[in-house]
Formats: structure tokens, C-alpha cells, sequence
């Protein structure tokens, strides 16, 4: 095997969201048995990551704003995917053999954190949970579970969730 092209570069959890969303919606699936099973799983798992709620743009003006810092590439990513909300998390992100960062920095990346990828997620959030309350009563729970080539839908009612219970 011969490599064609050196050139590599970090992608975002956003960006790899997107990729399966892509693989998701196309209904050729390359040929492999389980790659359906895979897709839902990381979906699942990015769907309750932070990745849900930024964009392009927002992520481009977060890594603008910290170039000013001189993190190192893998840094900045970790950053991107989990944005910090402490400065023990700021710190956990950063490379032992650095220098830590004082106690201004940290709280000038943790602004920048909840200016670039907060302020429409706490609106997104109150919506979210005010939706799933009402509609927690009312809808019946759906569970899914995969085998190696089918996928399985059950619907319970909050009714039937009961009598188990008892």
C-alpha cells in the first residue's frame, strides 16, 4: 500500500456528527454489515455532547479568540469538543509539561467558552426541558434495541410502565 496524501488535520466532534448524519441519511451503506449499528451509537452519543449546539461559525471565532493563548493543536480540540466550565477542567485540557495558566487566563477561556458556545444553549436547553416535561405525561416511551442487522421499536405507554413496576 502506498500513501497518496501525508496531509491530515484534527475534525471536530461536530464535524464527525455530521459526517454520520450523512452516512445515516444515505441508504447505501458501503457494503458493511454493522455500520448502521455504529452510526446510531456515536449519534446517541453525540447527540448529549456539546457538539449538538455549536456551529461553523461559532467554533472558527472560539479558536480565533484563543490563538492569543498559544495552546497546542490537540489542546484547542479537546477545548472545542469539551468546552471548559472550571479551571480544573481548563487545566485537565492543558498538557502537564506547560506551564499552568493563572487564574486570569482561565477565566478569560472560560468566558470565551460560555460567549461562543453557551449563550444559545441555555435558551435551546430551557425550550428542550419545557418540551420533554409536557411531553413526558403524554407520549409513550420508545425503546429501540439493535441486533446485528435488525432494529427493534417498542412502545410502551406510561400506563403499561406502571404495571411493571407493581
Amino acid at each position: 500500500m502506498e500513501t497518496v496524501n501525508e496531509t491530515y488535520s484534527y475534525i471536530t466532534n461536530m464535524e464527525v456528527m455530521q459526517i454520520l448524519l450523512k452516512i445515516k441519511s444515505t441508504k447505501k451503506k458501503f457494503g458493511m454489515r454493522n455500520l448502521a449499528t455504529v452510526t446510531y451509537e456515536a449519534l446517541q452519543y453525540l447527540e448529549e455532547s456539546p457538539c449538538k449546539t455549536q456551529t461553523r461559525e461559532s467554533i472558527t471565532n472560539y479558536l480565533r479568540d484563543l490563538a492569543t493563548y498559544k495552546l497546542k493543536p490537540h489542546e484547542v480540540l479537546q477545548m472545542v469538543n469539551d468546552p471548559p466550565t472550571s479551571a480544573l477542567h481548563t487545566q485537565l485540557l492543558i498538557d502537564d509539561n506547560k506551564e499552568p495558566l493563572t487564574d486570569e487566563e482561565n477565566e478569560a477561556i472560560i468566558q470565551l467558552t460560555h460567549k461562543h458556545f453557551q449563550a444559545g444553549n441555555t435558551e435551546q436547553t430551557a425550550t428542550t426541558a419545557t418540551a420533554a416535561a409536557a411531553s413526558a405525561t403524554t407520549q409513550p416511551t420508545v425503546a429501540a434495541t439493535t441486533t446485528d442487522e435488525t432494529v427493534e421499536t417498542v412502545e410502551t405507554t406510561p400506563e403499561d410502565e406502571a404495571a411493571a413496576t407493581q
